[in-house]
């Protein structure tokens, strides 16, 4: 056994954690937050990069589908990776190349430079998320992995709703390269700081001879091409569009050959077999929710607050701040708890509690601003760190350190795939609810109802005091607008009861999880 992984040679609860294994894994946490953030970071100011980089309203979309598509490929790679290369190496040279890209990224020339720049920073972002999940198991004795995994929860579930926030007051205040140079120094520190204090595991290049070269071109073809329909398919009208169809059938075909692949392989880069312990499938399941849930309201409830409300991005960051603020009052709580408590209980009070911050907007209207969002920002916000706490020991707990790695990367894959498909039928159904609704409106506005009647003649008045031309018209088109507004607000309201009706169908599953304490609790005995 080399003397680079003494943790390996020492049972889980005998593990010792210095202050250099501290700081080698909170420099790691960075990393994984900065990846985890240049997800959202330009959410909130396309335009600005779309006028400086002179691209058209299709191409624009490619900033945000280049870095997806690059970062859910590498995902499930990264445990191959991080055993061929060590936790060390594979971190400390991400780190590097993702800051480089980034850098490439505010110097882009071009919108064709900008997307390649972008799958570059994608594609080594991904590497960092699921090392970090692995090596808390890797580093740390049971005792302290609740709290490790409440920190990393924090981090995970903040960066998303931090970065549209973060990338509107960059954007604002200085210019949109700011959105990627912000990555620099936080970048180049973490590097360093992993180079010298982050020990955890040996290089076993040996793995290279002979290594699972199919695997990885199907599971880049499965994962790019569905990644790529999820992306552009509610935009494209799905498979109204050739383009969808063609990567439709390359998504199956690839998808089919990955899993022949993977698990007739000897050595297979991504290790399928983890989906036979019971405990670890259900908790990618929870996982695949959670991603629905989180992305999905830090996708919607934005949405709403500027296509219905009008805020700007300031205003919609402070709304959305209420979520993260209950998120850190959550956490010692939720750290404590796991300690003590069965974890599907906890699990239970953590789905419910989610599914009911996204049924306390089910009286959403055209009026809700800040303080009404604040009830269900704030339960949503409490019920994250239970969610995530009990899922991860669930999924990863109870793995042993040589399966971890590989395994943490399924996880990270399945919420990542959560967030994309739900994102996917969120846009999709938006539109649908939004037509059916604005078509049924316009049915009642009649000559019949008086109200309609009463309010456009209202209308008609006004725009002849205010404009010149046809005030009938003028009057028509407000109520048109009114109209469109209040059939987007019923379908924002549809899509967050569908949402808490995921969370719903969790808590229908519960009884698939096996009685399972979290790792910190079994060590209390020692």
């Amino acid at each position: 056994m080399s003397a680079a992984d003494p943790r390996l040679s020492v049972r889980p609860e005998d593990r010792v954690v210095s202050a250099r294994d501290w700081i080698g894994f909170m420099s790691m946490v960075l990393g994984m937050f900065m990846a985890i953030l240049d997800i959202q970071i330009v959410a909130s100011s396309m335009s600005q990069i779309q006028a400086g980089l002179s691209a058209s309203a299709d191409e624009i979309s490619w900033v945000q589908t280049a870095y997806l598509i690059a970062e859910v490929v590498m995902i499930p790679l990264s445990g191959w990776m991080a055993k061929v290369f060590s936790t060390r190496w594979l971190f400390l040279v991400s780190c590097l190349t993702f800051t480089l890209a980034s850098v490439a990224c505010a110097v882009a020339w071009s919108i064709e430079s900008m997307i390649v720049f972008r799958a570059i920073q994608g594609f080594l972002g991904g590497a960092m998320i699921p090392t970090v999940f692995a090596t808390s198991y890797m580093m740390f004795p049971p005792s302290r992995q609740a709290g490790v995994s409440v920190l990393i929860g924090l981090v995970a579930t903040m960066a998303p709703t931090l970065g549209p926030t973060l990338g509107g007051w960059l954007t604002e205040t200085w210019s949109w390269h700011w959105l990627f140079l912000v990555n620099v120094v936080p970048g180049l520190l973490v590097a360093a700081l992993v180079g010298v204090f982050v020990r955890v595991d040996r290089p076993r290049l040996e793995m290279l001879k002979g290594f699972d070269l199919a695997g990885i071109v199907l599971v880049a073809a499965f994962l790019g091409s569905l990644q790529y329909i999820l992306e552009e398919g509610p935009g494209d009208d799905w498979f109204a569009e050739p383009k969808i169809v063609v990567l439709s059938g390359l998504c199956a075909v690839a998808g089919l050959g990955f899993l022949w692949r993977e698990l007739a392989a000897e050595h297979p880069v991504v290790d399928l077999r983890a989906f036979s312990d019971r405990n670890f499938t259900v908790g990618c399941l929870y996982s695949f929710i959670i991603g629905i849930g989180l992305y999905g309201s830090v996708y919607v409830v934005p949405l709403f607050l500027g296509r219905v409300r009008g805020f700007s991005a300031l205003e919609i960051g402070l709304t959305m701040m209420v979520t993260g603020a209950f998120q850190f009052l959550s956490a010692p709580l939720a750290g404590n708890l796991a300690r003590h408590m069965d974890l599907r209980v906890m699990l239970g009070i953590g789905l419910a509690l989610f599914g009911a911050g996204l049924w306390l907007n089910h009286a959403l209207t055209s009026q809700w601003g800040y303080w009404e969002m604040v009830l269900p920002q704030a339960v949503r916000g409490l019920s994250l760190m239970f969610c995530f706490v009990p899922i991860n020991a669930v999924a990863l707990g109870h793995l042993p350190a040589v399966a971890v790695q590989n395994a943490s990367g399924l996880y990270n894959l399945m919420r990542n795939l959560g967030g994309a498909i739900g994102l996917a039928a969120i846009t999709t159904a938006l539109g649908d609810r939004s037509d059916l609704h604005f078509l049924r409106l316009s049915e009642r506005l009649t000559p019949d109802n008086l109200e309609a009647v009463t309010r456009l003649s209202g209308l008609s008045e006004r725009m002849a005091a205010l404009i010149p031309g046809d005030p009938d018209m003028a009057a028509l088109k407000v109520l048109q607008s009114i109209t469109h507004q209040q059939a987007l607000t019923m379908a924002f309201d549809d899509v967050l009861m569908g949402m808490s009706l995921v969370f719903v169908a969790g808590l229908l599953l519960m009884p698939l999880v096996h009685k399972v304490g979290h790792p910190s609790a079994d060590s209390s005995g020692h």
